[in-house]
């Protein structure tokens, strides 16, 4: 696909979704891929700028400098870090007292140990979401539970249970609980749902993702 092309269909992407203010941001296209750059009012918009650019099909990889720049209200780290807390707190699917935040300039930090990949996922999903967020960084672990054979097994099965997958042109390599895919897709959101399918399995601590985008 011509970059010229691409261009267009990620700006009319943008254009389409109520959660993103496009006016602000500007896309560049080079060999197909993305380059983001300029403001957006929430981190949570900056997450969705990205993942409307990847579900963009012919996009093979982006690169993003948005920079969030709160409208109206300001919050001060304080006021951040108790919103977090009390998130965290909420979040029925999180086990309770075994995360911590920090925030400075608005950026949030994470950590601690959890069991499952979803529930590190849910912590940042969440923290996503709130006002005044300008940046997190995550640094929660994952406790192993299972065997490296039945990581494995469990992510190819779940492969071969998408739709939208051709989970024989996926390879899965697990070496303790760090998980390597390899192989070919033909649009970035298949990627996308290979990699989740990766962190889903019980024991996964890392994933490489090696998929490539291949029109």
């Amino acid at each position: 696909m011509e970059d010229r092309l691409l261009k267009k269909l990620v700006d009319d992407e943008l254009q389409y979704q109520p959660s993103v203010d496009a006016a602000d941001i500007g896309v560049r296209v080079e060999n197909g891929i993305v380059h983001l750059d300029g403001n957006v009012s929430t981190f949570a918009q900056k997450a969705a700028v990205e993942n409307a650019v990847k579900r963009v099909r012919g996009v093979r990889g982006y690169v993003e400098d948005l920079v969030v720049r709160p409208h109206g209200d300001t919050y001060s780290d304080d006021a951040i870090a108790a919103r977090v807390a009390n998130l965290l707190e909420w979040d029925v699917t999180l086990p309770r007292d075994v995360i911590k935040v920090q925030v400075e300039g608005g950026t949030v930090t994470l950590s601690g140990e959890v069991p499952w990949a979803y529930q590190r996922t849910s912590a940042e999903t969440g923290v996503r979401r709130l006002a005044g967020v300008r940046a997190l960084i995550n640094l929660i672990t994952i406790k192993p539970r299972v065997e490296a054979v039945d990581i494995k097994r469990r992510i190819e099965e779940a492969l071969e249970r998408q739709a939208e997958v051709e989970s024989d042109r996926i390879t899965v390599t697990v070496d303790g609980g760090k998980v390597r895919l390899d192989g070919k897709v033909r649009a970035w959101f298949e990627r996308d749902i290979i990699e989740r399918a990766a962190w889903s399995a019980a024991g996964v601590l890392a994933v490489d993702d090696r998929v490539t985008v291949s029109l």
